[in-house]
């Protein structure tokens, strides 16, 4: 049944997905409650818990502005152990030794900086106009070309207790990386099979776990009227600065054109009336407006 009430405000949500539902789940639900467009900043596999920015409304434009944003996580490894998919969810055979934490913390800081890593099979990277995870599920043989990522640091935290093959590691990486493939990739490098068995993103850029709403409340069913009070408007999101603008630059740029500015090229928030309007990009001194999100 379709809600007779829409949100009024766009912005963001910032959800708490829990484990064993899709990231698709909680964006449907709260397209359904807010009655406009939807978006996830970033999706997390059904395995995956923790931090899902939703943008709500114009916010869904935003995308490309969060790509290289930094994420981390507490994700769980299990050494000694393959899986087609590269984490418990697979199909898993024991394989390889277990080893201390000593060594595990060791060959950490050999993945810091910019690496190559090759996605999961089991992915949504697209093979040929095919879902790599479709290729994988009917048996197709295929490669998938390595890409760089970022990986801002590592930090073995714990074993896992009661598991004695297990360790628990804090990852600060950029946007793109697949901590199914990082997993892999450090077994490898220990001489060894490890898969993700636990994976909780605690940040995403300015999200954080600590301040993020359980998909329970949207379950919940809330009216348009309580929902409205947890979005976090779109200009606290972004990280750029306000473009000062004259009286006249400020009537040209809102009708399409291009104005001279003295501030260095990039991306900067601009105001019209006093109102957020959106995104303008600076380029050899000259501004002009680039993404509408009033």
């Amino acid at each position: 049944m379709k809600r007779t009430e829409q949100i009024s405000r766009f912005g963001f949500f910032n959800v708490n997905k829990p484990s064993g539902i899709v990231s698709s789940t909680v964006v449907n639900k709260i397209k359904w409650l807010s009655g406009v467009p939807c978006g996830h900043m970033g999706t997390l596999d059904p395995l995956a818990s923790g931090v899902l920015p939703v943008g709500v409304g114009n916010a869904t434009r935003l995308f490309d502005y969060f790509l290289e944003k930094e994420k981390e996580y507490i994700a769980e490894f299990t050494f000694g152990v393959d899986s087609d998919t590269l984490d418990s969810t697979g199909t898993l055979i024991q394989g390889g030794h277990v080893p201390n934490e000593r060594e595990i913390a060791d060959v950490l800081p050999t993945f810091f900086g910019d690496i190559m890593q090759v996605p999961p099979k089991y992915s949504a990277k697209n093979v040929n106009g095919r879902r790599g995870y479709d290729l994988a599920r009917a048996g197709v043989e295929f490669e998938l070309p390595p890409k760089k990522v970022h990986i801002y640091g590592m930090e073995l935290l714990e074993r896992v207790e009661g598991k004695e093959d297990t360790f628990r590691i804090k990852i600060r990486c950029g946007g793109g990386t697949y901590i199914r493939s990082l997993a892999r990739d450090i077994g490898e490098k220990l001489g060894t099979k490890a898969v993700m068995s636990a994976l909780n993103r605690t940040q995403s850029g300015f999200f954080t776990l600590d301040k993020a709403l359980p998909f329970s409340f949207f379950e919940e069913e809330p009216p348009v009227s309580e929902l409205e009070k947890y979005i976090i408007p779109t200009e606290d999101v972004l990280p750029y600065a306000a473009l000062e603008l004259t009286a006249k630059n400020e009537e040209r740029i809102f009708h399409g054109q291009s104005v001279t500015v003295d501030v260095a090229d990039g991306i900067y928030k601009i105001y019209q009336d006093g109102r957020f309007y959106g995104l303008a990009e600076v380029m050899q001194g000259r501004a002009k407006a680039k993404t509408k999100l009033c």
